[in-house]
């Protein structure tokens, strides 16, 4: 049986993190500032998070006799990602082990078939879909009314532009249909968009909802490269993509923080895909926020006040570091020490151990001082173009 958790006269806090990559490492950072022990579950000793942990459970993150022991002595465990096994979890739940969010909130975000179901029952705009399994494998077609190119996406373990193809032509739908398990992939119809943005909430134990700004990230080959924030829309857009984000938190009675992804063009605003946890999109909040996300779901699995987030820069960028083909480039160490000398770069490093083409490494934070968005974009630009010089984005993403 599991000891009792959540209780309130734990003297020094402690929380379980289940993974061990660069978001439960920077969790991790967090929770130093707030004196609250770390235990995390990950498969390697070198991975991010091992090292700034304050006890480590060597397994991988989907083994749930080890979260068994993670979970020993921690007032609340939360999720790195979403890539876990719920229905083995739910006895650890039902023996008291606090998840943040609860296995019933992240049930319906695991799988992109039943995100696109939740959009669909809430109205909530979205791109149109169908099932991949709902197309003929002796004759493929669109659904009515469609055209190429389609995104066909994987229902899990998508990220970084993996689980996701562009469909061009019927021969490259029926490639897919060959080649896949069409019960668990979906197709989406193409979006124009003008901007794709970001925002990411947090909802406490006690229902109250706080807001990161919205964001406007930028992609290279569907993987994040740069974003910057607050986005440039109007105060209407801003409002429209944190009410969608409230609803969802509100209808799943959700406790911890969720990443909302958007396309915003012609067909106004619509939701692209729902992260339940921390999102690469808002790590500029760690310099740029009176409480970065981090901290946000911090205190919330530690069962801590949360406080209100709020901007305390007049904007910030974040600009993603990728591993790079050898050979052409600046040495890593090189790349780094440049990176360092440059007094408004905040550099975050993650400290994997190697470089390789198109792996997230780390990422720089530049702070905006422009009083308005035309200015924090040429400020941005400027910034960018000198993290480039250092740094070039990847020509090849495969991480």
């Amino acid at each position: 049986m599991v000891d009792s958790l959540c209780m309130s006269s734990v003297k020094s806090p402690m929380i379980g993190v289940v993974g061990g990559g660069q978001l439960a490492q920077m969790l991790a950072q967090a929770a130093k500032s707030r004196a609250v022990d770390v235990v995390v579950q990950s498969g390697s000793a070198i991975d991010p998070a091992a090292v700034e942990a304050t006890r480590l459970v060597l397994a991988d993150p989907v083994d749930v006799e080890a979260t068994g022991k993670l979970v020993q002595g921690c007032c609340g465990v939360t999720f790195e990602n979403e890539w876990v096994d719920i229905e083995a979890l739910i006895p650890l739940e039902q023996q008291g082990v606090c998840f943040s969010p609860s296995l019933t909130a992240l049930a319906p975000l695991v799988d992109k078939i039943s995100q696109r179901q939740l959009l669909r029952d809430l109205d909530l705009p979205s791109p149109d879909w169908t099932l991949l399994s709902s197309i003929s494998f002796a004759q493929p077609e669109l659904p009515r009314e469609w055209n190429f190119p389609v995104m066909a996406k994987s229902s899990r373990w998508g990220y970084d532009g993996k689980g996701t193809k562009v469909l061009k032509s019927v021969e490259d739908l029926s490639q897919l249909l060959r080649s896949v398990d069409p019960t668990q992939w979906l197709l989406e119809s193409w979006v124009p968009f003008e901007k794709e943005l970001a925002i990411v909430v947090s909802r406490d134990a006690q229902g109250r909802v706080r807001s990161l700004p919205l964001a406007e990230t930028h992609q290279f080959q569907q993987v994040c490269d740069w974003v910057i924030a607050p986005a440039s829309v109007d105060h209407a857009v801003e409002m429209m993509a944190y009410n969608m984000a409230a609803s969802l938190l509100t209808e799943l009675n959700y406790v911890g923080v969720l990443a909302v992804e958007f396309f915003y063009g012609p067909d106004g605003l619509q939701v692209n895909e729902v992260a339940p946890r921390t999102h690469n999109s808002a790590h500029f909040s760690i310099e740029a926020c009176s409480s970065s996300q981090f901290d946000q779901q911090l205190c919330i699995a530690a069962g801590l006040p949360v406080p209100e987030t709020h901007l305390h820069a007049p904007g910030a960028l974040m600009v993603n570091l990728l591993g790079l083909q050898k050979g052409g480039e600046s040495s890593l160490d090189e790349r780094l020490a440049k990176l360092r000398s440059c007094d408004r770069f905040h550099l975050h490093w993650y400290g994997k151990d190697c470089e390789t083409p198109g792996r997230k490494l780390g990422h720089v934070t530049v702070l905006l001082n422009g009083v308005d968005a035309p200015s924090r974009q040429l400020e941005a630009e400027t910034a960018l173009k000198h993290i480039r010089s250092i740094w070039p984005t990847q020509d090849t993403v495969c991480a």
